[in-house]
């Protein structure tokens, strides 16, 4: 089935502006304040889609994902467009600073630290590429992403925040 990017892209405008994003960000960063960044030509053109400004007025950027279904596992897109080999978000430079993936069914948003996030899948992506690939039919290319699940994908960025230094390897 081929996606319907003008039905995705009105499903992303409606999940924008659910009241679950301002509890989500006020539960995470206690006295913050969001700006909406969707029409911000800049910002959206560097994947920004909410800025999150905490209460010492450092702003922080977030990419914002939601999914309708809950498969127990977060969808990495590896490739976003197979004809050209073009790497897709959880391998590529980002601006933002966290990807909110919301699992509307599960009403449960996971924040993910973008560089983290990145150094794990290079670190276990052999493995993870073993998981169900998730093949996305566009017009003219596909989009590849693999479904890690949740458990396996936060013990990998947990494992990326601590640092054994100073030990012969």
């Amino acid at each position: 089935m081929i996606n319907d990017f003008k039905k995705d892209l009105e499903f992303s405008h409606k999940a924008e502006d659910l009241k679950m994003w301002q509890e989500i960000y006020s539960t995470a960063f206690p006295g913050c304040s969001t700006k909406n960044n969707r029409a911000d030509g800049e910002l959206q053109r560097h994947g920004i889609d909410r800025t999150v400004v905490l209460s010492s007025g450092k702003a922080i950027y977030v990419d914002e994902k939601v999914r309708r279904k809950d498969y127990g596992d977060i969808l990495l897109e590896y490739i976003s467009n197979d004809k050209y080999n073009t790497p897709g978000w959880v391998c590529k430079p980002l601006f933002c600073d966290y990807i909110a993936y919301a699992i509307l069914p599960r009403k449960e948003c996971y924040l993910l630290p973008v560089p983290q996030l990145q150094k794990a899948w290079e670190d276990n992506k052999q493995n993870w590429l073993k998981f169900k690939k998730i093949v996305a039919e566009n017009k003219n290319y596909n989009t590849i992403s693999v479904g890690v699940p949740i458990p396996k994908l936060f013990t990998a960025i947990g494992k990326t925040l601590r640092i054994s230094f100073g030990l012969p390897k």
